[in-house]
């Protein structure tokens, strides 16, 4: 295991072998680190928090504080990260709250870039993308390959569908439905994230379906239950559209982002 001398790892933490602490680097002693995980200089890990294999801690990152939340009252929290992670430089992830289901979970091949921050309860999908200094608040459900441009804020309890793109410096206070793009103060609608889709291979039958729903959702101008009806009516039993389906038929009190 190389730990650099200065690092600080306290009695309880569990470090596998193959890890690398950094110098300066604080890990406190309910944390759990698989194999070939990295930790870079002055780095604070603390609370209960378990990451998987393959993650790499930047300087300064802090990871594991408790929740800037006032009704936090010391209850045993955590936070679940996964595999192949990466938290750049000065990021921050809280831990959960008891209300909020206990658990902050980060899935796998992550990027939380520089001052980003990732608030108590929140759930981050497998290969999001949060750019420099986008806040996530608490409660906030990101689901799959979704990317967050520099400077964009999530409202509290907002869910972001699977491939939306967050323009930079968008102010989201609504759920973003699937495959979306949304820009602006406060955050709309502007398009599909078309890009995102064809890197991820969808095929040509997919797309325009994804281009239909979008139509029949958010430029046909009926009530959101007519739209779920008519899209389930004509493209329902494809997979890209129930999850649409499935999605829409979630949205509480916040409301949707149209």
């Amino acid at each position: 295991m190389a730990i650099h001398r200065t690092a600080l790892v306290e009695p309880g933490a569990e470090i596998h072998p193959s890890c690398e602490i950094g110098p300066f680097a604080v890990i406190g002693p309910g944390v759990k680190m698989g194999p070939d995980n990295v930790v870079g200089a002055h780095a604070v890990l603390a609370g209960d928090t378990t990451f998987g294999r393959g993650n790499r801690v930047f300087p300064h990152a802090c990871i594991g504080q408790i929740p800037q939340d006032l009704k936090w009252s010391n209850e045993k929290t955590r936070i679940e990260i996964g595999d192949q992670n990466q938290f750049r430089e000065f990021c921050t992830v809280h831990l959960g709250t008891e209300g909020g289901g206990g658990v902050t979970r980060i899935a796998n091949r992550c990027l939380v870039m520089a001052n980003a921050h990732v608030a108590h309860d929140v759930q981050l999908g497998e290969r999001a993308i949060v750019a420099n200094s986008v806040a996530l608040a608490g409660h906030v459900v990101v689901e799959e390959f979704v990317g967050f441009g520099g400077l964009a804020a999530v409202h509290q309890f907002v869910r972001v569908g699977k491939f939306a793109y967050v323009s930079g410096g968008a102010m989201v206070v609504m759920d973003i439905a699937p495959y979306c793009m949304v820009q602006g103060d406060r955050a709309q609608v502007v398009g599909l994230n078309l890009v995102g889709l064809q890197r991820a291979g969808f095929s040509d039958d997919q797309l325009a379906r994804v281009k239909d729903a979008y139509k029949i959702v958010f430029r046909g101008g009926k009530p959101l239950r007519e739209a779920i009806a008519q899209l389930q009516a004509e493209h329902g039993g494809h997979a890209e559209i129930d999850h649409l389906v499935g999605f829409l038929n979630g949205v509480g009190d916040r409301g949707l982002t149209r």
